[in-house]
């Protein structure tokens, strides 16, 4: 298998999960979001027990920021243990 680079690694995850996030907080925007949450829960068989606040600009880019943070950490992250644990072909 081929060596990957754990920077595009990182930057892929952290959009993957910059962007869901960022989806979330634009139904929490359009007030969307707590159906969309009480839905989830009950398709589980659960009563739902959380209520989404109102909109923050502020709490959403944190949100956003702090993902994408953690995305780029994980896929980077992945990326090194893939170079140095996975299988890999000698390169010619």
């Amino acid at each position: 298998m081929k060596r990957t680079s754990p920077h595009a690694i990182g930057l892929v995850f952290a959009a993957l999960l910059a962007f869901w996030h960022l989806i979330w907080a634009f139904l929490v925007w359009a007030g969307a979001a707590q159906t969309l949450l009480d839905f989830i829960f009950r398709i589980h068989m659960i009563t739902p027990p959380y209520v989404v606040s109102g909109f923050s600009l502020g709490s959403s880019a944190t949100l956003v920021l702090v993902t994408g943070a953690i995305g780029y950490i994980g896929g980077w992250m992945a990326g090194f243990f893939w170079n140095r644990c996975g299988p890999h072909t000698a390169s010619t």
